[in-house]
């Protein structure tokens, strides 16, 4: 029987960003593994704690959700570092982004659907 996280677009998609995500960070340079590296699988993790958390809470949901909207803008910026410091090609870059883009509306959704 399939649970509600393999059941939902937003986890099939944000687990197969982090697949390529780490792939991706696995290539950078030593120095740069452990700063910026770092810091785009910290929030890709952080994120995909926050989304699995709201599906165990019915109190926190939203508030979950929003922390997990807050790790998603820290995703993006990170991301754009990363190109702009060459550690990501640009097509790399239109792919991640597209992705996040997607797993962001994913997410507008469901946080429109809970309660405040």
């Amino acid at each position: 029987m399939m649970n509600e996280r393999s059941q939902s677009p937003i986890f099939a998609r944000t687990s197969d960003f982090m697949l390529w995500l780490l792939n991706h960070t696995e290539k950078f340079p030593k120095n740069e593994r452990f700063r910026m590296a770092k810091r785009l699988e910290d929030s890709a993790f952080k994120f995909y704690e926050f989304l699995i958390e709201s599906t165990r809470t019915k109190k926190r949901k939203r508030q979950l959700l929003l922390k997990a909207d807050v790790e998603l803008e820290k995703l993006r910026l990170y991301l754009r570092m990363s190109q702009q410091r060459k550690l990501t090609s640009h097509s790399q870059y239109r792919f991640a982004y597209g992705t996040l883009v997607e797993v962001g509306k994913l997410l507008g959704s469901w946080i429109k659907i809970i309660p405040e």
